[in-house]
């Protein structure tokens, strides 16, 4: 290793440790915070919740030294990925395929809504139509991945793509603290229902894990980030068949060639592989006495829970590198109107998935029973 790699390496490193502190610290203040100062039984605030507050403080209040944002984007990409990956071992396969058929109608609701509708609300407001697709794009599917996705295709300026990405991560970040909040509200002892509804209204697979988390602290309810978790993967998984989509309803008609033949192959993110091969791992590890014929179910079923644990660990990692890397002086750049367009394209998706999960959900879930 030369001397220019080992520094490197030292840099990702600080910015590792500097959002695994603020995890720590998270964890400490969220029970300090709620029983001691405020006197609850139990704390209202998440460690995930505290973890990406006080990172924005920190991010926003002290100059961080640029080195660390290589080690913060590990975190947000490389950490959390893995994190989702190994929240696999939470469902059997089957759990998992009947979560998937049960979120399968209401994502197509949202992403068809939210495709439509803010390309007429956006062609309305005299935007470009590139930038206009982004924030569509953004909010039905899977956040930034989306955007940078689709923006080659449709040839997005690179400002476009800084707009659009700032408009996820403003309203984003408002839904991933108040849907847990909303959702609980509206679907009272239906934790199922409630992470439906994170996992299709919430923009970024980071955003709806941390949601999910918040709801399974707040309320003592596991399978809402179970299911807030499966269905925001079916989401991304969407971007496969809507990006083509995205290449004929947002290029201008001057446009003569659209770049689709991107392999649908690259669009599927390793980590839904992965948490299906963990889905996988724990339907065959649950059969028997053994499993895997080899180790007793006692010892097995402690190996799940530690990866588990871990698997949680890794997202509050996440979700502090998240806060520390969020930025309140580039959100205050995005312009008037891309910001309306953002909000609305948010509470249009956000509200299909209230509406038709409210009506409907009970009776999908029954028909596939």
């Amino acid at each position: 290793m030369n001397p220019h790699q080992h520094t490197n390496y030292l840099y990702s490193l600080s910015g590792l440790a500097l959002a695994i502190m603020v995890s720590l610290f998270a964890g400490i203040s969220a029970g300090w915070f709620g029983e001691t100062i405020l006197g609850f039984e139990k704390s209202p605030f998440s460690e995930i919740m505290m973890a990406i507050i006080i990172g924005m403080i920190v991010a926003n209040t002290i100059n961080l030294p640029s080195y660390v944002n290589s080690g913060l984007r590990f975190c947000t990409s490389t950490v959390l990925r893995l994190g989702i990956m190994l929240l696999g071992i939470r469902l059997s396969l089957f759990s998992a395929g009947k979560f998937t058929l049960i979120a399968i109608p209401f994502v197509l609701a949202a992403i068809i809504v939210g495709l439509s509708i803010v390309r007429f609300l956006g062609k309305k407001m005299n935007l470009s139509l590139q930038l206009t697709g982004l924030i569509a794009i953004g909010t039905s599917i899977c956040g930034a991945t989306a955007i940078v996705a689709a923006a080659p295709i449709i040839k997005a300026k690179e400002t476009e793509v800084g707009y659009a990405i700032a408009c996820i991560t403003i309203f984003g970040i408002v839904a991933m603290f108040s849907y847990p909040i909303l959702g609980n509200f509206i679907f009272p002892n239906r934790p199922d229902l409630a992470g439906l509804f994170l996992g299709v209204s919430i923009h970024e697979t980071a955003q709806v894990a941390g949601a999910g988390m918040m709801y399974q602290t707040q309320f003592n309810a596991p399978i809402a980030l179970d299911y807030a978790t499966v269905t925001k993967l079916v989401r991304n998984l969407c971007m496969i068949a809507v990006i083509p989509i995205i290449g004929m309803l947002y290029s201008e008609k001057n446009q003569n060639e659209i770049n689709t033949k991107q392999p649908w192959i690259q669009l599927i993110p390793w980590f839904i592989v992965g948490f299906a091969a963990m889905s996988t791992l724990r339907s065959i590890g649950d059969i028997g006495d053994k499993a895997f014929m080899i180790l007793p179910q006692e010892q097995w079923t402690q190996l799940v829970i530690t990866i588990k644990l871990i698997a949680e660990k890794f997202l509050l990692i996440a979700m502090s590198a998240i806060g520390l890397t969020t930025l309140f002086s580039g959100m205050r750049k995005i312009g008037f109107k891309p910001f309306i367009l953002g909000l609305i394209a948010a509470i249009l998706v956000g509200m299909t998935g209230l509406v038709t999960i409210y009506f409907f959900a009970d009776a999908v879930m029954l028909f596939l029973q």
